[in-house]
This record gives C-alpha cells, sequence and structure tokens, in this order.
C-alpha cells in the first residue's frame, strides 16, 4: 500500500535496509499468529474439558474433572458473573499495565487471559453440538484468515474505519449487557449479525495496524517493545476471533 512504501522509504532513510524491514515484519507477524493460537489452542482445552463436564452433570452422568457442586455454583450462582466479565477485566488490565510488565510477565497474563476465556464460554459445550461447533469454529478460521490477510495485503488505507468500528464495538456491547436482562430473540439476532460485521471490519483494520505499528517503529530496534507490540497484536486478533466466532455460532449452531 501507499503507506506501507512511504514507511519503508522513511525506515531505509535512516540507514535501515528495505530487505530487512520486510524479513523482520514477517518475523512479527508469524509471531502475533503464533501468540494468537497458542492462545486459541489454550482457550479450546479449558473450554472443551469445563463444557463437556457441564453437560455430563445437566444429563446426571459422573463429571471427570469438577464436581457436581462446583459446576453449580460456576454456573448458577452469582460466581457466573465474575467469569462472565473476568476476561474484560483481564483485557482491560494487561493493556493498561503492559509497559510496566517485561515482556515474559505479559505473556503468562495473556495465557491466563485464554485461560479465563475458555472457561467464560464453556457452556458452549452443554448447549451446542459438538460437531456444530467444530463446523463453525472451521467456517470462522477460514472467514478470519481470509480478511486478516486482505487486510494486511490491501493497498487502501483502513485508518479511517478505526473509529466507526469503536463506536461500533461500543453499541454492540452496550446493546448485548442489556439484552442480559431483557432476553429478546429479536435483538440478540440483530447484534449478532450487525456484530459478524463489525468484528470483520475489525480484524482487516488491526492487522493493517499492526503492520504499521511494526514498520514505523522497526529503525528503533526495542526488542522489548516489539514483542510486548506482538502480544497486544495478538490480543486484539484474538478477540475478533472469538468474538466473531461466539456470534456465527448463536446464528447458526444447532443447539441441543
Amino acid at each position: 500500500m501507499a503507506q506501507y512504501e512511504t514507511v519503508r522509504r522513511a525506515n531505509a532513510g535512516v540507514g535501515v535496509d528495505a530487505t530487512q524491514i520486510d524479513a523482520g515484519l514477517r518475523a512479527h507477524m508469524n509471531k502475533v499468529y503464533g501468540l494468537m493460537s497458542v492462545a486459541m489452542f489454550i482457550t479450546g482445552i479449558v473450554a472443551y474439558f469445563v463444557g463437556t463436564d457441564f453437560a455430563r452433570a445437566i444429563n446426571g452422568e459422573e463429571t471427570a474433572i469438577f464436581s457436581t457442586g462446583m459446576l453449580q455454583a460456576m454456573y448458577s450462582s452469582p460466581i457466573r458473573w465474575i467469569i462472565m466479565f473476568a476476561p474484560l477485566a483481564f483485557v482491560f488490565g494487561l493493556s493498561a499495565m503492559i509497559n510496566r510488565m517485561s515482556m515474559g510477565t505479559a505473556q503468562i497474563v495473556f495465557w491466563a487471559f485464554a485461560a479465563v476465556m475458555g472457561l467464560s464460554i464453556s457452556w458452549i459445550f452443554a448447549v451446542f453440538a459438538e460437531i456444530t461447533i467444530a463446523q463453525i469454529f472451521f467456517a470462522t478460521t477460514i472467514m478470519f484468515a481470509s480478511i486478516s490477510l486482505w487486510g494486511y495485503t490491501t493497498k487502501k488505507d483502513l485508518s479511517g474505519w478505526g473509529s466507526f468500528l469503536f463506536m461500533g464495538l461500543i453499541g454492540i456491547i452496550g446493546v448485548s449487557i442489556l439484552n442480559i436482562w431483557m432476553q429478546s430473540d429479536g435483538l440478540a439476532f440483530a447484534v449478532n449479525i450487525i456484530g459478524v460485521l463489525v468484528f470483520a471490519g475489525l480484524t482487516a483494520y488491526d492487522t493493517q495496524n499492526i503492520k504499521n505499528t511494526y514498520l514505523v517503529h522497526a529503525h528503533h530496534g526495542d526488542t522489548e517493545w516489539l514483542g510486548k507490540s506482538a502480544i497486544m497484536g495478538a490480543l486484539s486478533l484474538y478477540l475478533n476471533f472469538i468474538n466473531m466466532f461466539m456470534m456465527l455460532l448463536q446464528l447458526f449452531g444447532n443447539q441441543e
């Protein structure tokens, strides 16, 4: 894109070879996607084992990991609100404090966030058929990869999308919280449709932003900063993927 070439030339002008920038960018993006993939694996493992245990408890079967009492507390008592909003607290905490953390600490917090997110969405294994979850996950993966690739390669400057998508995100969060009490199926359907579009847009926007942020700072050679930047980039893309997956699941998933 034009912005990409401008940054490349600017960095080359301060003594950074363009081929080094390109190689560094590929390594940086690989690290972002690698961190995201590990986080997705952690989330999936936690969600599967906790969720299938909950499904066994509902069916009156013997649970493998947690006792029935623990599962009832997690899903039926006020503890469920803590589990529901804990990932949001992790996101705000990591975003606000990452500059004070070491790169290793930030990565551990990211893994912990992924585990808590898995706990938060584990209920899907008690509500949806496993084959449906697998199918929607596969479809989301293809959709996410295609959009992220477009965001990385497009010549179009997506920076102007930021404020519009952020307002859409705030609206989705607000209406979703409101609908916890309203329990409106029509409102939930509209939120999921709009949400898929918003998070698809954010996937392209965040991918391009991760790329451009690296290019702006490539000549600094700050390994610690670049490592933390990769973690925050992985967090952004991870959240986009999870939200798209959950909304597509609620739109097209077959409930048991």
